[in-house]
This record gives C-alpha cells, structure tokens and sequence, in this order.
C-alpha cells in the first residue's frame, strides 16, 4: 500500500548521510561540466576545426541552458517530485554528453552542450531543495555545509578530471566520462534518495516559467556576447532586451497570480534578497579569478594544464572544514557578520595576490589562493542557507533554484567584468613592448598574452625579451583584475553589512519548518501554514 510520511518519520540518521552523498555527487557533475570543458577547448578547435566564436558557444550553451531553465525545473521538481525531476535530468545529461563524445562538427557539439545544460537544470535544484527537506532543522545547516564545500570544490574538480584524462585520451574521453558519471549519479539517486515533493500541489506558473526563462536566459546572453562582441553590438543588445521584457513581464504577471513561480516580493525579506546577492557576488569573483589565475599558473609559471588543476587545489583543501564550520560560526555570531567577514576576506585574497610579480614562485600564488578560498567558503555556507531558510521546506525546490540561478549570474558577469578589467590592462601595457613589431606581429600580440608568448617562442633566443614583456604585461592585466575583485568584494561585504539579516531574522525563518514567519510576511496572498513535504511511495 502506498502511503505518505513527513521527511522526518521517514529518513534515518543513516539513510541521510546517503542521501547527501547521492546529491552531492549529482551537484559535482553539474559544477564540474561548467569548468572543466575549459581544458578541452583547443583539442577540440584542432580536431572539429571550431572557430572561435565556435568554441566560446560550446563552452556558453551549457550555461545559458542551465541559468535559463532552472528557476522553472526547481519548481517542477517540487510540484512532480525533486528526485523524479533530478532523475530524468541525469537521463538527459548523459543523452547529451553521449552525443557530445560522437560529435563531428561545432554545431553538433553546440547543441549538445545546450541539452547537457537542460539536464543540468533538472538536476541542479534538485540537491540542495533534497538536502534541506531531507535533515531536520538541527542538522540541516552542517548539511548544507557540506553542499557549499562540494559546490566551491566542484569546478575544480571538473577541471581536474578533464587534466587528466586528456594527459592520456583525446577530448572525446571527457565527454564519456560525463556521460558515465551522470548514470552513477542516477543510480546513487534513486537508490539512496527519498522523492519529496510540495503537497499542496499548486498549478505550474508556465507563464511566469517562460518570461523567467528569457528574462534569466536573454541576460547570460547578452553578457556573453557583450564580453565578446563588445557591448553595443546587436546581440548583446538583443540578449539584453530580452532579458528586460522577459523580467519585466515575470515581475507584472508574478504580482497578478495566486501561485506565482517566484513572487517577486520575497525579495523584501533580507535573508533571502541578501543571501542572493552574496552568492551573486561570491561566484562573480570565483569565476572571474578562475579565468586570470589559471593563465597565470599555465603561462608565467609554464605549468601543465593538468598541473594548474592540480595547483589550484588548495581551494578544495580548505573549501570542506570551513565550509563545515561556517554554520555553527554564524549560529553564533549571526549570519550577517559571517558572510560580511568572508567577503573582506577574499578582498585580502585578491591584495595577496595582487603582489604576484614575474619571479613569483607557486608559494607566494599559493598563499593568496588560501585565503581566498577562506573566504569564499566562509560566506557561501550562510549564504545559502539564509536563501533556503526564507521559504517553506515544500517550495525548497524554487529556493535552491534562486541560489542556482544567482551562481550562474555570478559566474557570467564575473568572467566578462574582472575578464575585461585584465585585457584591458594587459593591451594598455603590452603597448610599449609591441614598439618596433611588425604591425602584424605587434597585433597578434595585443591579441592575448597566451598569443605573445607563441610568436616569443617561435622567435628562439631573440624572443626572451619579448616574452618577458608579455608577462610583464599580464601581470599589470591580473593586478587590474584583482583590484576589480577587490573594490567588488568590499562592496558586497559593505551591503551584507547594510542589509543582512539580523539575529531575529536568523531564528524567525525555523520557527515552523513548514511556513518561515518572515515569509508569510512577505506578503498577504502567501498562505501562513501547510502540511509539510512528503515522500511518495514510502512505507509505513
């Protein structure tokens, strides 16, 4: 007979520790793919013949996908069932690496790239709305924890694998590997996790789905195409209209709608609008440092791209415990100071890093990325859990999803901001070195400094100095990216500051695990209480 039982009745001690596993192995495969094709790109460019705009849509359509769709596959999740969605979103994903590995041309590899993004977002809310519908409220904020160390550890993790197995295989390799991982994934998820699930079973807003979708998607875009095109060129302003009509209708049609996606009003509560913002900003400066320090590790210190993977584990290192310790700091102290003191502290990350000179050594790199990584796993746990802990345990799918869709956002504007703020520099201070080049010569190396260093290296002894003067300009290129980084960091610490929630707050939200009084504050139309999420098919 089936019957249901609250999450609670349900799920042993023993079982949960399964069920983190089982998520956080899916959440691995979504943050790893964003990373690691990165590696692959020039095998890919040699073998397929992919252009460049080619190669920066293979890397995009995964991630345009995945921040457009998430918001509405979250709350499919908690209407259909998490584990269902995330299910058939593991299907999906290794469909579409599968295709990924057998792909012959860009364009195929584009699409398919696009549909493992789709799998991505069916997947991606689905962890973290299992997680916290899954542990009770004593447990709930190490779990999470544990999510967020995965969640900063994941990229290079991605990133790692990708290293290693092209030190032996072709790029097709990757994409097996990814499709391989996605069906341990499934089968850890349908063995180890419960399908909880919203009981109220509210009507799907496929209105506000679709202006959400263009609304989130036409941004991402139009931030891709903007760092790549230039701002003012017709995509970029066509992504960019789309988003506005696309966010603009949600926010009308979401005030108007009984169930709402998203009710746009949530965003008065601090917790939640805090919590995004932080996690906005976090990922925006992750990102963005990925992009310059990874050159910095395979071209002024001449490391393996495998060896740069290697290099940046650090992060993973001290990503785990302080991730783990985070919850009971800010159960403390409070979530406010917390995530303001982990965004100070990456600034001072990126000031360390700021001293990286030519003759740096890994050591002085090292230092820098360490604390970084602090920071970054400092405020990333609260974070989180101040979005999650602002909705109801039924709607625990829309609340992973914002915190998804804030990644992503993240993740966009940090590479096309701190990736601007380095050519920039590196162009302005290349110039003096291109002096006597060839014309032609002297613009394939403003071009990028990975460029320069090729045209130094085919010049043989006369080349030193050029080369010299490449790195010399990425380093003036990287500090201009990290005083970005910075300026950007001690902003979003000096808004968490103005607007985080207070201690009441931090309690507030946990008071009914069904219904957070600070959410039915948000607004009058927001039901006060509700039966709490169940597991369909659960014996009694």
């Amino acid at each position: 007979m089936t019957t249901r039982q609250t999450v609670q009745e349900q799920v042993t001690s023993r079982r949960r520790m399964g069920v983190l596993f089982a998520m956080c192995l899916a959440l691995v495969l979504v943050v790893g793919s964003v990373s690691g094709v990165n590696l692959v790109l020039p095998s890919v460019a040699v073998a397929i013949g992919a252009s460049a705009t080619q190669l920066t849509w293979i890397a995009d359509a995964y991630t345009v996908a995945l921040a457009a769709l998430v918001l509405p596959m979250g709350a499919l999740g908690d209407r259909l069932g998490r584990r269902n969605v995330l299910l058939a979103g593991t299907v999906v994903f290794g469909a579409g690496a599968a295709v990924g590995a057998a792909a012959s041309s860009a364009s195929v590899l584009i699409v398919a790239r696009a549909v493992m993004g789709l799998g991505a977002a069916m997947i991606m809310p689905g962890t973290l709305s299992t997680i916290t519908a899954v542990f009770p409220s004593e447990e709930r904020a190490r779990a999470v924890g544990i999510w967020s160390g995965f969640a900063v550890s994941g990229s290079i993790l991605g990133m790692l694998l990708s290293g290693a197995l092209l030190e032996q295989f072709s790029w097709v390799s990757t994409f097996v590997a990814a499709a391989a991982l996605a069906g341990v994934a499934f089968v850890a998820a349908a063995v180890l996790a419960p399908n909880t699930a919203d009981p109220h079973h509210a009507r799907l807003d496929v209105v506000g789905s679709v202006l959400s979708g263009v609304g989130i998607g036409g941004l991402v875009f139009g931030i891709i195409e903007g760092s790549e095109r230039g701002w003012l060129s017709p995509l970029s302003v066509g992504g960019f209209a789309a988003a506005a009509g696309g966010l603009v209708g949600w926010a009308m049609w979401s005030l108007r709608v009984e169930h709402p996606l998203l009710d746009p009003r949530l965003f008065r509560l601090r917790g939640f609008a805090t919590g995004s913002a932080a996690i906005t900003v976090q990922f925006l400066v992750t990102l963005g440092f990925f992009l310059v320090g990874l050159q910095f590790l395979l071209l002024v210190l001449g490391y393996s791209a495998l060896m740069s993977t290697v290099a940046l584990l650090p992060i993973a290192a001290v990503a785990m415990p302080v991730s783990v310790v985070a919850p009971a700091l800010a159960a403390r102290v409070g979530v406010r100071p917390v995530i303001a003191s982990g965004m100070a502290t990456i600034a001072v990350g990126f000031v360390l890093l700021a001293q990286l000179r030519v003759d740096s050594t890994y050591w002085s790199f090292v230092i820098g990325l360490g604390v970084f990584g602090v920071g970054v796993s400092l405020a990333s746990t609260p974070a989180t859990t101040a979005i999650v802990s602002s909705l109801p345990r039924a709607k625990q799918g829309v609340a992973s999803a914002v915190n998804d869709v804030s990644r992503e956002l993240g993740s966009a504007i940090g590479i096309a901001t701190l990736g601007s703020l380095f050519n920039r520099g590196y162009v302005h201070a290349i110039e003096s070195t291109t002096n006597g080049l060839p014309a032609s010569v002297a613009d394939v190396v403003r071009r990028s400094p990975a460029a320069g260093l090729d045209v130094a290296g085919r010049m043989g002894p006369n080349g030193a100095a050029l080369a010299h003067g490449v790195k010399s300009a990425f380093i003036q290129g990287l500090g201009a990216a990290l005083v970005g980084g910075v300026i950007i960091s001690l902003l979003g610490a000096a808004f968490i500051v103005w607007r985080g929630p207070h201690r009441s707050d931090d309690t507030a939200a946990d008071i009914d695990e069904n219904m957070p009084a600070s959410f039915a504050d948000a607004s009058s139309t927001i039901p006060t209480a509700g039966p709490a999420p169940a597991i369909e098919g659960a014996a009694a």
